[in-house]
């Protein structure tokens, strides 16, 4: 890997993170050789590539979200998320008590 990124990276600041996100983007290299040569998870990257990702995404937006906007919706979409699954966690326990009861008879 060329360009502004050197070895031994000690601290990953935005300004590194980026770099490597436009050199995975341009094809310069890939999560799996940014992984090997960093020694960062290639998870790890994949989430800086997918956040630099949305950012992009909103960032060209008519109406962009500010930060705070959008870990608001975040926020919401995560509690929704949650919300269902827990809906759904009681209605299968209610399930199998009732599938219980059936075979207790």
């Amino acid at each position: 890997m060329s360009g502004p990124l050197e070895d031994g990276i000690k601290r990953w600041t935005a300004k590194r993170k980026s770099a490597l996100v436009i050199e995975i983007i341009q094809g310069r290299t890939t999560v799996a050789e940014a992984s090997r040569s960093y020694d960062l998870s290639p998870s790890e990257i994949e989430n800086w590539v997918d956040d630099a990702r949305k950012g992009m995404e909103n960032a060209l937006k008519a109406n962009p979200l500010d930060v705070r906007q959008q870990y608001e919706k975040q926020l919401r979409d995560l509690q929704e998320a949650y919300r269902e699954a827990m809906l759904e966690l009681r209605a299968r326990k209610k399930l199998q008590a009732l599938l219980d009861a059936e075979d207790d008879k």
